[in-house]
């Protein structure tokens, strides 16, 4: 198996991202301590942003745009809370 390709249920090498993520998404789930707010908004921005296409929404999208970044926060929040180490 190439080292990029991930294995179910473990976490990526140290600066090291899984395979087909976005390398600006940083790991949230760390060992080490846990993930601020900032991390977790600013990971959910970058997954929005990924996933809509737009960088920067205009102006009639960007309550929609806000909306699913909060969601996308709060989601993580939640399955980070969940798993355990």
């Amino acid at each position: 198996m190439p080292a990029e390709t991930p294995i179910p249920g473990t976490l990526p090498p140290p600066g090291g991202y899984a395979a087909g993520m976005c390398r600006s998404i940083k790991d949230l789930r760390r060992l080490d301590h846990e993930a601020t707010d900032d991390e977790i908004r600013e990971a959910a921005l970058q997954y929005v942003r990924k996933v809509s296409g737009f960088r920067q929404p205009s102006r009639r999208n960007e309550e929609a745009f806000e909306r699913a970044i909060g969601e996308v926060a709060t989601s993580s929040r939640k399955l980070l809370a969940a798993v355990t180490p």
